[in-house]
């Protein structure tokens, strides 16, 4: 399935009104099991529909590392629908129904349709020291991030994940209609490739929300920039975790709004 799909428009502008074609990103729906039991209905912009689910499993601490996932096994799907079944390793047991969310999660809300608010915080592990990076180095990742963004390019309505060593080197990014999505998308695809999550650095191409900090600390990243502002929980729960948190990340400088340690 595509990541973006074309839809007639009305242009109007100042020269007045012009009927055209335009590419707008791809939002569908994917169905997450856990051994077999429904856990969770996100959407989502189709592709990598594998890492996004193995991050999901971490980022929501259904798994506490990659190895606990035997497999992500697709069933079949009804009208377009995406439907995956996380199969756990032998000997890893969870209660499925402490995953259950009561409703879907929306592109813009992945905490959305969780029954309570204990639910919404998941425990995270003690951080890694982390790489220590020179600060001038952030805007250069910002820019590595943005041109891989194909499909913001394209549509314009794609959020990016990135990841880079604490030299600069660029590891991968992944776009989505959602930006908890992408970070998934990323952390799976670092999980795949076994590299050290606890040594990187994650961009991420709008805001800093609760959701983002959460998400990369439970997967073990110790540095997230953004391109915008870091929300008031999100830094309070990074400040909280150990999380170096980076925001405004521009050419010409950034803020840095908690563990500024690793950024010399």
């Amino acid at each position: 399935m595509s990541t973006s799909s074309s839809r007639p428009v009305l242009r109007v502008s100042e020269e007045g009104r012009a009927a055209l074609s335009d590419l707008l990103p791809t939002e569908d729906p994917v169905e997450f099991r856990l051994q077999g039991v429904p856990i969770a209905v996100l959407m989502r912009t189709p592709g990598h529909d594998e890492e996004l689910a193995r991050g999901f499993a971490l980022t929501e601490g259904i798994i506490l590392n990659p190895k606990e996932l035997a497999e992500v096994k697709a069933l079949p799907g009804l009208d377009g629908a995406g439907r995956y079944d996380l199969v756990l390793a032998e000997g890893i047991r969870v209660d499925e129904e402490q995953f259950r969310r009561n409703l879907y999660a929306t592109s813009s809300c992945g905490v959305c349709g969780k029954a309570s608010i204990d639910a919404v915080r998941v425990a995270a592990p003690p951080l890694p020291a982390g790489p220590v990076i020179p600060g001038g180095l952030l805007q250069d990742l910002m820019e590595s991030m943005r041109s891989a963004q194909a499909g913001f390019d394209a549509t314009g309505g794609l959020h990016a994940a990135a990841a880079f060593t604490g030299e600069g080197e660029f590891l991968g990014a992944h776009e989505d209609v959602g930006r908890h999505n992408a970070m998934d998308k990323l952390v799976g695809h670092l999980s795949c490739r076994r590299w050290p999550i606890g040594e990187l650095v994650v961009t991420v191409s709008g805001r800093v929300s609760f959701e983002l900090v959460q998400k990369a600390a439970v997967a073990g990243i110790s540095v997230l920039a953004g391109v915008s502002a870091a929300s008031s929980l999100a830094v309070d729960l990074a400040d909280e975790l150990g999380l170096t948190v980076a925001g405004f990340v521009r050419p010409g400088g950034f803020n840095l709004y908690t563990h500024p340690h690793r950024i010399a």
